[in-house]
């Protein structure tokens, strides 16, 4: 079961990764950087290197590249940080993004008789790997956030992240 599971996560990053990233047109930290500004904008560049898994310097040059595609824009500082929002064009690349991924997932989710029944089993799969990574934003970098909770009040990470 350990490989069944394995293949199929590996092919569904693969294919969600690549959707997202090419309807965004910018690598994967780059698409991962447009969606969470998306929903939280104003974020300094170590804090959201930190939310998607860049170190400060990694993360200053992919917005320098982002930056000069007309993505997003640094504001003034604000004590020692940068404030990052994004530009219409990159509140629409992250849009792009999000919906390539949703399809991927939804044509994924197809196959499967009765797709409810994973809920339960993906929530405890969650549960487990937040146990080891304890870090809810890296998990979540790619997740269309308000979709999560127009179901249920929080998201289930965000509810191990406040630790109920």
């Amino acid at each position: 079961m350990a490989n069944l599971l394995g293949a199929t996560v590996l092919n569904l990053s693969d294919r969600m990764t690549s959707a997202a990233a090419g309807a965004a047109g910018v690598s994967l930290s780059g698409t991962a950087a447009l969606v969470v500004l998306a929903e939280f904008s104003g974020l300094g560049g170590t804090e959201l290197g930190r939310r998607i898994g860049l170190s400060q310097p990694a993360c200053a040059r992919m917005l320098d590249q982002l930056e000069g595609r007309g993505l997003v824009r640094r504001r003034e500082k604000t004590g020692r940080a940068v404030a990052v929002e994004l530009t219409r064009e990159g509140r629409a690349a992250a849009g792009r993004a999000l919906a390539a991924r949703q399809e991927v997932l939804v044509r994924a989710l197809g196959a499967v008789a009765e797709p409810a029944g994973l809920e339960p089993v993906l929530e405890q799969l969650l549960r487990g790997l937040h146990a080891d990574v304890q870090h809810g934003d890296l998990m979540c970098r790619l997740c269309d956030r308000p979709g999560c909770v127009a179901r249920r009040q929080t998201c289930p990470v965000g509810e191990l992240e406040k630790g109920t």
